[in-house]
C-alpha cells in the first residue's frame, strides 16, 4: 500500500520540475494567478523542515525550489 506522503512527495517533485520547465512564467504572475509563487513554496518549505526539526535556512530552501541559487535564477530568467 502506497503511503499518502509519497504520492505528496511525488506531487511536490512534479510541481519544481513543471515550474523548472516553465521559467519563462514570473513568480509576480503566480502570485495574481494562484496566490503563492515559488518564494512561498521555499518559505513552507524551510518551516515544514523546522516543524520537524531539520534546519533548513530560506536560501537552502530556495535553492532547493529554484535548482540552483536564487541569483543565479534571478539574473537567468527574472524578467
Amino acid at each position: 500500500m502506497t503511503d499518502t506522503r509519497d504520492i505528496e512527495a511525488a506531487v511536490f517533485r512534479r510541481l519544481l520540475a513543471h515550474l523548472d520547465a516553465h521559467k519563462e512564467v514570473q513568480n509576480i504572475d503566480l502570485m495574481n494567478l494562484a496566490g503563492f509563487c515559488r518564494n512561498c513554496l521555499a518559505k513552507w518549505y524551510a518551516a515544514e523542515a523546522a516543524e520537524r526539526g531539520v534546519e533548513i535556512d530560506y536560501d537552502a530552501a530556495r535553492e532547493h525550489v529554484y535548482g540552483m541559487p536564487y541569483s543565479e535564477w534571478k539574473a537567468k530568467y527574472q524578467k
